[in-house]
């Protein structure tokens, strides 16, 4: 198994690439011989041109142009691939059993179906990716949360992944959205940007225009420390956003208070960098255990220390929902929840975002972005709508 996953990098591209080649040009289709060499040419093109794109874009040279090439290839390739297995069984067992056409006719259908749902769905993907994401409400409901922060407004924006793709305009538009949800509390559970603050410096300075009542809060993901981490740390505190680095603050009202804390994310041990690691005790260490407490934490599989330490909300990013379906399969191998409310445990609910921008391929299909407004809820409070969490 572990000879299989090192060499996995070098046979999930030829797979990605000779599997629709197969598929679409010689499974019973008989083109004339141009369309056949024309198809594999591009398919041979695409096998050796997409991991040197990957290489040069998001290796020591960080080339943002190869990047965007590498990344595009990459996400047209694995719905390509998706596509075509999928139609290649279901709708040529379909015309088959329904006796419509000869072998090479429905070969041919298979084909062109294929490259029209890929088309489409990458069309639709683009601009789902590169829209501004729509608001998700939802009322949660707090059974230890007194009646004096009842309301309190949460919006978590998360994933934003600034990259290769300049989206200086769009991280403005998603901030300007922010603002209009007129949070008490704003929270972006980490992965940033995807490069150095230094390089991304120009899309992530509108998180600076965004306003909260009482505090705008940040916690790192993985990709930080894929990035010198402590410069974006830097950057969000430059920008007037408090980095929760295993501590917290204290959100008070009515007589009441709400603990609110945030951790490392839990790959920043490895990163070698000191002092950086995800440590539950340090963020909660002289919070009265009486109050309801609120955690950031990029990663939902961290939710089993939160629930063993009495957490009563986590709020998460990571998973992007899957980003390009089915990859959310994959996800769920590492990660307890996708998306959406659930319950861990008898007390601790986990919130996980779809994210609110992508990360490399730019689609998003069938796991749209948001921002997220939250509206906690203390237990004798009316719920106007309400979303139940999963068990």
């Amino acid at each position: 198994m572990q000879r299989l996953m090192r060499y996995l990098p070098l046979i999930a591209p030829v797979l990605l690439w000779a599997v629709p080649c197969w598929l679409l040009l010689y499974a019973g289709q008989h083109w004339p011989f141009p369309v056949t060499l024309t198809g594999t040419a591009l398919c041979a093109a695409g096998l050796v041109g997409m991991p040197v794109a990957m290489v040069r874009g998001h290796g020591k040279r960080q080339r943002d142009r190869a990047a965007i090439v590498g990344d595009t290839l990459l996400g047209a390739v694995w719905v390509l691939f998706t596509w075509s297995v999928l139609l290649g069984v279901l709708l040529r067992l379909a015309l088959t059993v329904t006796g419509v056409g000869d072998g090479q006719d429905r070969a041919r259908t298979v084909t062109w179906a294929t490259l029209g749902a890929a088309a489409v769905l990458l069309c639709w993907g683009c601009a789902e990716a590169r829209r501004v994401p729509r608001v998700r409400r939802l009322d949660v409901r707090l059974p230890r949360l007194g009646a004096g922060l009842d309301g309190t407004r949460v919006v978590l924006i998360t994933d934003t992944h600034y990259g290769p793709l300049d989206r200086v305009r769009w991280s403005a538009r998603v901030c300007e959205t922010v603002n209009s949800l007129e949070a008490d509390l704003v929270c972006h559970t980490g992965d940033i940007a995807d490069g150095t603050a230094e390089r991304r410096r120009a899309q992530a300075a509108p998180l600076g225009t965004v306003r909260a009542s009482r505090a705008r809060v940040y916690v790192t993901g993985n990709h930080e420390y894929y990035s010198e981490a402590q410069g974006w740390v830097d950057l969000m505190d430059e920008l007037g956003w408090e980095p929760l680095r295993n501590r917290h603050l204290l959100m008070e009202r009515g007589g009441d208070t709400l603990v609110v804390a945030g951790v490392d994310d839990v790959t920043a041990e490895s990163s070698g960098l000191a002092g950086h690691r995800a440590h539950l005790a340090g963020a909660l260490d002289g919070a009265d255990p009486g109050h309801p407490v609120l955690l950031l934490a990029h990663q939902p599989k961290f939710v089993d220390r939160a629930a063993a330490g009495g957490v009563d909300l986590q709020l998460s990013g990571h998973t992007h929902g899957g980003q390009i379906w089915p990859f959310h399969h994959l996800v769920r191998l590492d990660q307890p929840a996708l998306a959406g409310l659930t319950r861990h445990g008898d007390r601790t609910l986990l919130y996980t975002s779809r994210g609110t921008g992508f990360w490399g391929p730019p689609f998003r299909i069938f796991a749209p972005s948001e921002i997220t407004l939250l509206v906690l809820r203390s237990p004798g409070a009316a719920v106007p709508t309400a979303e139940a969490p999963a068990g």
